[in-house]
């Protein structure tokens, strides 16, 4: 495993959130609409009634669309889940410090200097950086 697969999980990641957010965005394009109408009950005695009509203003295309997007999503999200396992695995076999290297600044996104101020132990964001560098080098 490289550095390349633990990109991927993030980019996976926020393409999920991406397409959720698509997904958000076309199922409130669906407008909820009431109307009301006068009528009579269709067997005597004929007695004038009011009728409650509701439905979406929804087109075709958007639902289609919004169907597609879901299924899309469900099949993302478990390749995604796929590869977050597949990171999980490989990193329970590496030492404790490394993953925490991994986490600040694959995960979290965080600066090398951030990442050594987590860290601790008086390293720079040099030391941290070079550290991390061996390690993929070797893996």
């Amino acid at each position: 495993m490289d550095k390349k697969v633990l990109e991927d999980y993030i980019d996976a990641c926020a393409f999920i959130k991406e397409t959720e957010a698509e997904i958000l965005k076309l199922e409130r394009k669906k407008k909820i609409v009431q109307d009301k109408v006068k009528g009579s009950n269709p067997e005597w005695p004929y007695e004038p009634r009011t009728f409650n009509l509701c439905g979406t203003t929804e087109t075709v295309e958007n639902a289609g669309r919004l169907h597609r997007e879901k299924e899309l999503l469900a099949a993302q999200k478990t390749e995604a889940e796929n590869l977050k396992l597949h990171v999980e695995e490989w990193m329970k076999d590496i030492p404790f410090r490394i993953q925490r290297i991994i986490k600040y600044k694959i995960f979290k996104e965080l600066t090398w200097e951030e990442v050594a101020a987590l860290i601790g132990r008086k390293c720079t964001g040099d030391s941290v950086k070079k550290e991390y560098q061996r390690f993929m080098k070797e893996k």
